[in-house]
């Protein structure tokens, strides 16, 4: 090491090129990184999605999930997996192990439920596929005064085209609407009188509106293509169908017995911006897409757009880049005053030459570390430069050390080459241990499992590079020029405030670090007494609570969430009176809080009302001021501000006011696993009993809420006498009161499912079930009252499972 060291003192033309290569490959480097607010991480979940139209949970458990799952069990390569069974759907998400091929997976998973040998004759396919990783670059609304929904939806359409036209931008979402479809509504009087069975009018439908090739004529001049193109895509074509014909020739057409419209699914979701109806735009980035791109080039859109239409207006409700760029701006900020602190202190107690080069070394170092951080996959993100902010500290001290040392031996009288040599090997052993120390310190979270482990280890790689750079900087770079500077001359002028620091270190060095040292080695139990002490009293403020201890800091957020959920079956009106209650106060907040700042900017910059999916969820997501412009004040703050006004909803399963963001999710989350039911359910009502005993904790809910209320019927004898069995009847009141699916077709971009129902008024009440008329293999038609009983319990609205059990999750936040 000496040798490569006096090489370059000796020839410093070789670091200047060093130096040259160091900054053009780093500015190369910098620049080709990509952005995005968390690192990026390669697919390990697998997701399976099964859609059953009108199946209740325990059916998709049962006749689908433990299917599937039973052959999942003892796949190589599972690190664990989970299951949602709901109403009309269910989900399980497969998660990887560490390092096994995601892609070899997929292909066995894919396989695995192939070998399921039967799945319910409604239900749809299953789609198995990877989960991309995507990144929310920028949140927005299309909204305008008194627009309606569907005018709203087809301009929406265009933004999510012309974004996706943008280079940088692929993936766009939309929501704050219910899917489209065509609904057939029938009366049961109607039917009666035609003699028509809901999979009368199915059967009509389907076989009118084809789409159909009939082959081909093959003349000797030419050929010819037989077709039927008879597809209606609007309600107002489908009315001409022809349901059924009588003997004497009359047609009955489908318009004549129903109300066919064009309309939304009966399924609530709805989005509204500050009270507008509208509809949600949220952009999105791959692993390959820049996010501070994307989301730039997605505000120069709106901008354009908003120009372009006067009563429509695309508005940003949330930003993700600003975090990146307000990181980006204080990393700045810290390495600029690191650098000026460097040259104030070094240039107080040394020299201002010295002081110079030693600062050289910090942008130096880090432009070392861009020049190979990208072949570590490493994004400008949160975490990455939050490794940079903290490198800052820790990257001067060796230079500063080597510098002074190097002057040290310098006013020995040794010459200035020698006194760098000299200087720099003596301090090496002592600089590199403490260097590699902190590598070791930092390289720890290369071996911890889980999304911590993952993200932190970005900010290990930055720490490890920036700092073996730095020992380059230190041992070969800085020598060389402090060698052939000025300040190792006798022509090197000593300033007047050089005296002063100078006769300041020595009486700090003489009057209270010499004394103290003499008496901590003349007395050493005493001293090492006193390091046992204060150890014990930091262990004893950290377990008796005065030094608050947490596994991760809650992320300061620039939003506030609050989320409703009220009993399944619940009129949706009544959710949203709930919310917009709590946005009223929202409002009142906001405005308790602006009258408070000096400058009267408005603390709540827009308040996102969403309802739905289903009758029983709510949300608001109220968008902050950002941190930089709002201050000292919280999102928590604002959060519990909300929360004391509300009070609280003995009429609401939940109501939770969530003002940051747990790294991870909640602070304490218990599963609860067993393949007994009451067992489970048992043990989740007593865990929650205890955890509502703690005054620390809030908001305890669980993932097993209180189901909708369930007509379950049971067919008699007179039923199985006039030859029905329980199957046909069912499929009969499911075809009523939920829906036959008809038809299902792409309209656009959207798939219009075609069902044939009771219109609204024919399904609102238990005496409408009583009256339905069931039709008998002998076409007679019997109210369903004489033929079944039933009984009204609640239902699971979901049912969850964890590597094939029952699983039941409790959270709660402090």
């Amino acid at each position: 090491m000496r040798k490569i060291i006096t090489h370059f003192i000796k020839y410093p033309v070789a670091v200047n090129v060093l130096i040259l290569g160091f900054i053009v490959l780093g500015v190369v480097g910098m620049f080709s990184m990509r952005s995005s607010f968390f690192p990026l991480q390669d697919s390990k979940n697998i997701q399976i999605t099964i859609v059953y139209p009108g199946a209740s949970p325990a059916e998709m458990e049962e006749g689908v999930g433990l299917k599937i799952e039973n052959n999942l069990r003892g796949l190589v390569g599972i690190d664990r997996f989970t299951s949602s069974s709901k109403e009309n759907s269910a989900s399980i998400s497969i998660e990887a192990e560490k390092g096994y091929d995601i892609d070899v997976l997929l292909a066995d998973v894919k396989n695995a439920v192939d070998k399921v040998p039967s799945f319910p004759a409604e239900m749809e396919p299953p789609v198995v596929a990877k989960q991309e990783t995507l990144s929310e670059a920028i949140s927005m609304a299309v909204t305008g005064e008194n627009v309606d929904l569907k005018t709203l939806k087809t301009i929406a359409r265009q933004v999510e085209s012309e974004l996706r036209a943008i280079d940088g931008i692929s993936q766009v979402e939309l929501s704050g609407f219910p899917d489209e479809e065509i609904s057939i509504s029938l009366k049961e009087e109607v039917l009666r009188s035609y003699d028509l069975s809901f999979k009368d009018i199915a059967r009509a439908v389907s076989a009118s509106n084809i789409l159909v090739t009939g082959g081909t004529v093959k003349t000797v001049q030419e050929d010819y293509l037989i077709r039927v193109k008879n597809r209606s895509y609007y309600a107002q074509e489908l009315e001409n169908i022809v349901v059924k014909a009588l003997a004497d020739g009359t047609k009955i057409r489908l318009g004549a017995i129903a109300n066919v419209e064009d309309t939304w699914s009966e399924t609530p979701d709805r989005a509204y911006f500050d009270g507008k109806t509208s509809i949600s735009v949220s952009v999105k980035t791959t692993n390959s897409e820049d996010l501070v791109d994307a989301a730039n080039n997605s505000i120069a859109y709106a901008e354009e757009f908003n120009e372009r239409y006067q009563n429509i207006q695309l508005e940003v409700t949330a930003n993700r880049s600003v975090t990146i760029i307000e990181r980006t701006k204080l990393l700045t900020e810290n390495g600029v005053i690191g650098i000026l602190l460097v040259l104030f202190f070094l240039s107080l107690f040394l020299r201002p030459r010295l002081a110079l080069w030693v600062a050289f070394g910090l942008p130096i170092s880090f432009m070392g570390m861009f020049m190979m951080v990208s072949y570590f996959d490493v994004t400008i993100n949160v975490l990455s430069l939050f490794g940079m902010i903290i490198v800052i500290g820790i990257l001067v001290d060796d230079g500063i050390v080597i510098a002074e040392n190097i002057f040290h031996h310098y006013e020995k009288g040794k010459g200035r080459v020698q006194a760098a040599i000299d200087g720099t090997m003596e301090v090496l052993p002592a600089i590199t241990s403490a260097i590699l120390t902190t590598l070791i310190a930092f390289s720890t979270f290369f071996f911890l499992d889980g999304r911590v482990g993952e993200f932190f280890g970005e900010v290990t790689i930055v720490v490890i590079l920036t700092l073996s750079f730095s020992l380059i900087e230190a041992f070969v770079i800085l020598p060389a020029h402090i060698a052939h500077s000025k300040v190792l001359t006798k022509d090197q002028k000593t300033y007047k405030f050089n005296e002063w620091g100078d006769r300041f270190m020595n009486g700090m060095r003489d009057k209270i670090y010499m004394p103290v040292l003499k008496a901590a080695l003349a007395y050493k139990p005493i001293s090492f007494g006193i390091l046992i002490f204060l150890f014990a009293i930091t262990i004893g403020g950290i377990s008796g609570g005065i030094i608050k201890a947490t596994f991760f800091p809650a992320i300061a957020s620039d939003r506030v969430q609050v989320n409703v959920k009220m009993p399944q079956g619940v009129n949706p009106q009544e959710t949203d009176s709930i919310v917009s209650y709590i946005e009223s106060l929202a409002i009142e907040v906001g405005e308790e809080f602006t009258a408070q700042r000096e400058d009267g900017k408005s603390v709540i910059e827009n308040i996102i009302k969403n309802v739905g999916p289903g009758t029983a969820n709510a949300s608001l997501t109220i968008n902050l001021l950002p941190g930089e412009e709002r201050g000292e004040l919280a999102a928590s703050d604002v959060s519990a501000a909300i929360f004391e006004k509300a009070g609280s909803f003995p009429k609401a399963e939940s109501v939770t006011f969530d003002g940051g963001t747990n790294f991870g999710g909640k602070p304490v989350s218990v599963s609860l696993l067993s393949y007994n039911i009451a067992e489970l359910k048992a043990a989740k009502k007593e865990l929650k009993e205890v955890l509502r005993s703690n005054s620390k904790l809030r908001d305890i809910g669980d993932n097993d809420p209180e189901g909708i209320k369930e007509i379950r019927l049971q067919m008699n004898d007179k039923a199985y006498a006039l030859g029905l069995t329980l199957n046909e009847m069912i499929s009969q009141v499911r075809a009523g009161f939920n829906g036959l699916q008809v038809q299902r077709f792409q309209r656009g971009e959207d798939e219009i499912i075609v069902w044939a129902r009771y219109d609204r008024e024919g399904r609102s009440s238990i005496s409408d079930l009583d009256n339905m008329r069931i039709v008998t293999p002998k076409r007679e038609r019997v109210p369903l009252k004489e033929l079944a009983s039933y009984d009204i319990e609640r239902g699971e609205i979901s049912i969850n499972h964890l590597d094939g059990k029952r699983e039941i999750r409790i959270d709660a936040d402090l």
